[in-house]
């Protein structure tokens, strides 16, 4: 198959390529993407968050030029907020007619044949998904006093969600999973989220940076990581957690004149990026300073440096 087929659209080895470019460590679910996208598929992106699943359909929809219509779930998106509705102020004047209706992002996706991206599907009010799924049914939606709207060939439905078990979310129904193909994607190796840390550590870009040491970046990932593995903590911190403590790190060491590794600029850094990501288990005594502390002197050990040395600039991370 080549780039051209299906329509034109450019679903194909060189869309596959720009991914590998932009994405780190996603080659199979690209694959899988992209299968699905080809075989005319609505899908369904089941993980953790930053685990890059809006990256990943950002980089899809760029590398194909096909328009993405994002919507963010929440318990506030009625159907009219997503399918559209009738100008008040018009319809007193012209009545429901064509030229008054306002649409919506899934009116906007089915006519111009887009990705409709809806991020935490699974906070979603029901009378909000039954809409979804007729959609994905009968690929047309039928709207009281406008008519029917057929979905364009290119139109395509994928969601993300979080665990269920996560604050506000629901089960998702039975009818949402039949109509969707699900991947699931977990928390990537520590070599790709090394690489991501190192890609965004630098403002320009450069891993070559005189504030960010390589080493140190291996070790903030390992840092991160082991929120995940700890046990007093239930949700541990994503990969975004290592890039805002690498950013804050290096911005803080220019302002102390000393290095993002030592421990009065590091674990104030940490402390910051990650005490607000963690979600302590319900049964732990400990605060999250006092957790990721213990994990900054187990983890971020220097064996070149004096551990009484620079503690000056941290008082807030002591137990």
């Amino acid at each position: 198959m080549t780039d051209s087929d299906n329509g034109g659209r450019r679903y194909g080895p060189a869309t596959l390529a720009h991914l590998s470019n932009q994405v780190v460590g996603r080659d199979r679910e690209s694959e899988l993407v992209i299968a699905a996208l080809l075989a005319g598929r609505h899908l369904l992106l089941e993980g953790p968050p930053g685990t890059g699943k809006s990256t990943l359909l950002r980089s899809v929809a760029s590398a194909t030029s096909q328009r993405f219509e994002l919507v963010e779930g929440n318990a506030e998106l009625t159907p009219s907020r997503l399918v559209g509705h009738f100008d008040p102020a018009q319809v007193l004047e012209a009545g429901y007619v064509e030229d008054v209706w306002v649409d919506g992002p899934l009116t906007r996706a089915l006519r111009d044949g887009s990705i409709l991206y809806l991020e935490e599907i699974n906070r979603i009010p029901e009378e909000t998904l039954n809409v979804l799924v007729t959609v994905m049914s009968e690929a047309e939606l039928t709207i009281p006093r406008l008519g029917r709207i057929d979905a364009h060939p290119d139109f395509r439905l994928v969601a993300a969600m979080n665990p269920f078990d996560a604050v506000g979310t629901a089960r998702i129904s039975a009818a949402v999973y039949d109509r969707v193909c699900r991947i699931a994607m977990t928390y990537q190796s520590k070599q790709d989220e090394v690489a991501i840390a190192l890609r965004h550590s630098d403002s320009n870009g450069s891993v070559q940076t005189p504030n960010v040491d390589p080493g140190f970046v291996e070790k903030v990932v390992e840092l991160v990581r082991a929120t995940r593995d700890h046990s007093e903590i239930r949700v541990g911190s994503s990969v975004r957690g290592a890039v805002d403590l690498l950013l804050m790190a290096g911005e803080l060491s220019i302002l102390r004149r000393s290095k993002p590794s030592d421990r009065g600029v590091g674990l104030d850094a940490a402390l910051t990026a990650l005490s607000g990501r963690i979600r302590i288990q319900e049964s732990s005594l400990s605060s999250p300073e006092q957790i990721i502390t213990s994990l900054w002197d187990q983890i971020m050990v220097d064996p070149d440096e004096d551990p009484d040395s620079n503690d000056e600039g941290s008082t807030s991370g002591k137990p």
